[in-house]
């Protein structure tokens, strides 16, 4: 078989991988995280709201469930599920490629292993911001500033976290991160050189999406945790900057939207106010 067709093969092979994966996490995700609850819970309205929450015992307005281990495994298994469903579709063309480069080195040899090592590192990477996420909950939670629905209750921290991943978004180190996230293959050529294994390569691709989206993602604080559609506009907003063309205009756009609608909030004129 020729080397173009074993690419076209790879590629094959490597998005139905994907594909099976971000279906079994936005599956999970649908079914409620392990919550017992479904993933729109927190966009529904009123009462549906609070009958979507009855299987566990709270209602919107009121703590959260009170924590121990089982729980913070089960909440940090809910980010790290999220993280996976929002992250590794803007994430597939650099997987599709490590693929691809490593069957032009070693034509004789499958590239599977390399590219799933290479998802791994780049999920380890989010796994450790999930941990902080859950620590984050977890904190908020016992101040008593998020809801039943995992939202916060307060403006001040819905309008403070606007603003500041408006102001995210404006910074140059944002633009720097995003920067290496459009075109990874200078990172992938460097630690190659210094012969890092496709695991590590995985983990700084992923240190720089970090980088890119942590704070759009503390944005689910705001949104709540199980509201569906909160979960899909970061998420199609968060591939949008990295896959369309090089322009500083969707990150600055999204800056002034986030930096308008966090003052709006603390001056009580836009959704979510106290």
């Amino acid at each position: 078989m020729s080397l173009e067709a074993l690419l076209r093969r790879d590629r094959r092979v490597s998005l139905a991988a994907l594909g099976v994966v971000l279906a079994l996490a936005w599956g999970w995700l649908l079914a409620g995280a392990g919550m017992d609850m479904p993933a729109d819970a927190a966009a529904m309205p009123g009462m549906a709201a609070m009958e979507a929450m009855e299987g566990m015992g709270d209602m919107p307005g009121m703590a959260a469930p009170a924590w121990s281990w089982r729980y913070a495994l089960l909440m940090f298994a809910m980010w790290w599920g999220m993280m996976l469903a929002m992250m590794l579709p803007s994430a597939a063309p650099v997987i599709l490629l490590v693929a691809a480069l490593n069957r032009r080195v070693r034509p004789q040899r499958p590239p599977y292993g390399a590219a799933a090592g290479f998802a791994a590192g780049y999920l380890l990477a989010w796994g450790a911001f999930s941990v902080l996420a859950t620590a984050a909950q977890w904190w908020l939670g016992t101040q008593g500033l998020l809801d039943g629905l995992l939202r916060s209750e307060l403006a001040a921290l819905s309008g403070g976290l606007l603003l500041a991943a408006g102001a995210w978004q404006l910074a140059p180190a944002k633009r720097a991160c995003l920067r290496h996230c459009r075109s990874p293959l200078d990172l992938l050529t460097r630690q190659r050189q210094r012969r890092r294994g496709s695991v590590w390569l995985g983990m700084a691709h992923g240190g720089y999406c970090l980088g890119c989206c942590w704070l759009l993602m503390a944005l689910l604080f705001v949104g709540g945790l199980m509201n569906l559609y909160w979960i899909v506009g970061l998420s199609l907003y968060a591939m949008a900057e990295k896959l369309l063309p090089a322009s500083p205009w969707l990150e600055r756009l999204g800056g002034v939207v986030l930096l308008s609608w966090g003052g709006a909030v603390l001056a009580g004129w836009a959704w979510p106010a106290a």
